[in-house]
């Protein structure tokens, strides 16, 4: 058994549960720091399976001796200080409901864009952290690995979006806060976006070839600017709904991509 390595914190004045109460709840933190909370056995696991270092680990005092805790403090590396709180403390900052009491901070990613030359899935100010999570997800499972996120998306990284993503983040690479000029000054393959004013069905076009495919904003959809630069394509609406939701689009697009080149 792997043994508490620290005292028992009980008061929330204490600095590092006021950071982590700060990044759990407030962007800006997030920003500020350049760091995160990853809450829960699952998400934790997917980070020690991507090597992903944990700047520090914090777990309630009873959830201490549960056999998945166990596991996962017998996996971390041993600089990685861990923190238990009392009980009370914990769920007073946690946002997950009832489950195994254990949270990670980590640090967000900062990466330099640069010419992107494969596939990609660009969101173009998709705002809802769960639409931004399913996509994530999608495009993990379908192997792309590069996200480019306009500045007005909602970030990959808080805690709602990684938790919609289920840990997808670990397996991507993802750039945030780009320009609509930065999506056409380094994306050198073809830009397609869904539309409802075209011919063009996705199952008609051909996808076997290097794409950047990109999702808009949920009411607004792609903007004009990268629109011009795309070529729309339809996905068939026989039943004439006016749009699907952005996430369901999306990963209807990637797995028809696949189908077209694996499955065909």
């Amino acid at each position: 058994m792997v043994t508490n390595p620290t005292e028992l914190i009980t008061s929330d004045k204490n600095t590092t549960v006021k950071l982590v109460k700060a990044l759990l709840t407030q962007s800006r933190q997030r920003n500020k720091h350049g760091q995160t909370v990853i809450e829960g056995i699952h998400l934790i696991d997917a980070a020690l399976r991507s090597d992903y270092p944990f700047a520090q680990m914090l777990l309630a005092e009873s959830a201490h001796n549960h056999p998945e805790v166990q596991q996962v403090l017998s996996r971390l590396p041993t600089y990685t200080p861990i923190m238990t709180l009392s009980d009370s403390l914990y769920e007073s900052i946690r946002s997950l409901g009832t489950g195994i009491d254990i949270m990670a901070v980590i640090k967000v990613p900062m990466l330099g864009l640069s010419m992107i030359n494969e596939d990609c899935l660009i969101l173009n100010d998709v705002q809802d952290s769960g639409n931004v999570g399913t996509l994530l997800r999608t495009a993990a499972a379908v192997g792309i690995n590069n996200i480019l996120c306009t500045s007005a998306t909602a970030q990959a990284w808080s805690p709602k979006t990684l938790r919609a993503g289920m840990g997808a983040q670990f397996a991507l690479t993802i750039y945030e806060g780009l320009s609509t000029q930065d999506i056409l000054d380094y994306v050198q393959v073809p830009l397609l976006a869904t539309s409802s004013h075209t011919d063009t069905l996705i199952y008609d076009h051909n996808l076997t070839t290097p794409t950047a495919w990109i999702m808009g904003h949920e009411g607004q959809g792609v903007s004009d600017e990268l629109m011009q630069c795309a070529t729309p394509i339809a996905l068939p609406q026989p039943n004439g709904q006016e749009s699907l939701n952005v996430a369901i689009a999306g990963s209807l697009c990637l797995y028809e991509t696949l189908r077209q080149r694996n499955y065909a």
